[in-house]
């Protein structure tokens, strides 16, 4: 059979041998650099049985960081289907192997000896995949022979990071390993915070372009489908949930629109209240964008800037008081959209609470957005635009911006994003500059980049964190964060573990 012919879809594999009573041994995996140490591991599972069947992850779901996988599932299962002692190949569109497995029906399942203590699969996929082989009345079989690490081999051989992050890299193996790093993340989980700000609908229109009206000097759009999002604090709170315990207070129309979706999109563990502000809707941010290439076209924005009634500042007031007494960490994302006024700003910074704050500028806010009453936070995070507009300097050296910005502001941690040029953060104690190289290597959508930085590295260095591995670890997560459109994918601290296990080897 040539090559080509073994490699199938999950959805187009069909293998009928009941009649000829023939066992299926599956093995699965990404597979990103074929080497000896899989060649022996598909011999040996062939031995199990008369057919083997490779399953591999497709692309989308590989989460093994910056530049993962590097060579895509077209060019994976080829080198698969090369090797005669492998019968298939299926491309499989899940984060594990559970639907190959319901699918293909093996007798045996085999996975190499490294994944023979289960508890060091911290994805904890082993487990399921290992109930779903039982289930259908197959047995799960480890092999036993030499082990390589691919992502090793790739790392060392590869061009995979540039000399700023392989040095950055470096620097972190030298001061920690991954068993350690592991234990700081996973010691977060206690840290009790509330997350403050406006909370957004991010609302995604995909169109394709027709081309330009017959009557009208204007461009036509075919409307193809529309996904919403929760975005602003709500995004926030979302990503911060999975390290943490949190707790959210934010702001909705009067009439509680879009109240259900945004309950709906809230993950269980968030205790959250929602003013209804008078006189307003809530937040929606419509974005009209190519299809094609997912870039944006035209965004149409609802709301009401108008700060909020004395009435409802006394209301949102009592309830942060109440709730800021029981917390460690108070995350602030101001969107500028009137809810976070100076009135509350002032009494809330009475209170000895550790404060992080990101005003954000925006299309509708620009000129009229400050962080000047946000002064003595212990964390201020923005992005070079917002670092210049504060400044009011087009072109002026970003560091020295940064230490002029910490004199004026007070704040003991300045944390200033760049994109590409990645991350600098600026301690007014120490007076000292560290730089963190960005880690994105997909940029799908900068859409909440910056608010996953936030709640990251806010709960990093709350909890006394080593200042480079707080910008290693945050500057991961808004990499992960960009590879999605919006704020659809909430990040998960087990794949972002991953992804640095990987990085480190």
């Amino acid at each position: 059979m040539k090559s080509k012919q073994k490699i199938f879809s999950l959805n187009n594999f069909n293998l009928n041998i009941k009649k000829k009573n023939l066992k299926i041994v599956q093995c699965h995996g990404v597979f990103d650099l074929l080497h000896i140490g899989h060649i022996r591991h598909f011999n040996k599972a062939k031995s199990y049985g008369d057919i083997l069947v490779v399953s591999i992850t497709s692309d989308k779901f590989v989460k093994k960081g910056y530049n993962r996988p590097y060579f895509n599932e077209k060019l994976r299962s080829e080198a698969l289907a090369a090797l005669d002692c492998v019968d298939f190949v299926v491309i499989s569109n899940s984060a594990s192997a559970v639907k190959a497995i319901n699918k293909i029906k093996p007798k045996i399942f085999c996975k190499g000896q490294d994944y023979k203590k289960l508890n060091k699969d911290i994805t904890g996929k082993i487990y399921k995949e290992k109930k779903a082989i039982e289930k259908i009345g197959g047995k799960i079989v480890f092999t036993n022979d030499l082990t390589f690490s691919s992502s090793t081999l790739i790392n060392n051989s590869f061009e995979i990071f540039d000399n700023d992050q392989k040095n950055f890299i470096k620097k972190i193996k030298l001061k920690f390993n991954y068993e350690e790093i592991k234990k700081i993340v996973n010691n977060l989980k206690n840290t009790k915070t509330l997350v403050l700000g406006e909370a957004i609908i991010d609302e995604y229109t995909f169109c394709e372009v027709i081309g330009k009206s017959g009557k009208e000097p204007i461009l036509a759009f075919r409307d193809i489908k529309t996904e919403r999002y929760a975005g602003g604090a709500l995004a926030i709170a979302n990503n911060l949930s999975k390290f943490a315990k949190v707790n959210l207070v934010s702001m909705i129309g009067e009439k509680k629109e879009h109240y259900n979706f945004i309950k709906k999109n809230l993950q269980n563990k968030i205790e959250s209240f929602f003013l209804k502000k008078n006189n307003s809707t809530t937040i929606v941010k419509k974005r009209y964008v190519d299809s094609n290439n997912n870039k944006k076209l035209l965004g149409i924005y609802k709301f009401n800037d108008l700060d909020l009634s004395n009435q409802d500042q006394i209301k949102l007031l009592n309830k942060l008081i109440k709730l800021i007494k029981k917390t460690e960490l108070l995350i602030i994302s101001d969107f500028g959209h009137g809810f976070l006024t100076d009135k509350i700003v002032k009494k809330i910074f009475k209170e000895k609470i550790y404060k992080s704050v990101n005003a954000q500028i925006n299309s509708s806010n620009i000129g009229f957005h400050s962080l000047d009453k946000y002064k003595n936070s212990n964390i201020v995070v923005i992005n070079e635009t917002e670092l210049r507009h504060e400044m009011k300097n087009r072109d002026g050296n970003i560091d020295s911006l940064i230490q002029k910005l910490s004199n004026q502001i007070k704040a003991k941690y300045v944390i200033v994003t760049s994109g590409r040029s990645g991350v600098k953060l600026y301690n007014s104690r120490t007076k000292k500059m560290h730089n963190c190289p960005a880690f994105a290597n997909k940029i799908v959508d900068k859409v909440g980049a910056g608010d996953t930085l936030l709640a990251v590295i806010s709960l990093l260095l709350y909890n006394n964190c080593d200042i480079d591995l707080s910008l290693f670890i945050s500057s991961i997560c808004a990499a992960e964060s960009v590879e999605s459109i919006g704020n659809s994918n909430i990040i998960d601290p087990i794949y972002t573990l991953k992804r640095i296990d990987h990085m480190m080897k």
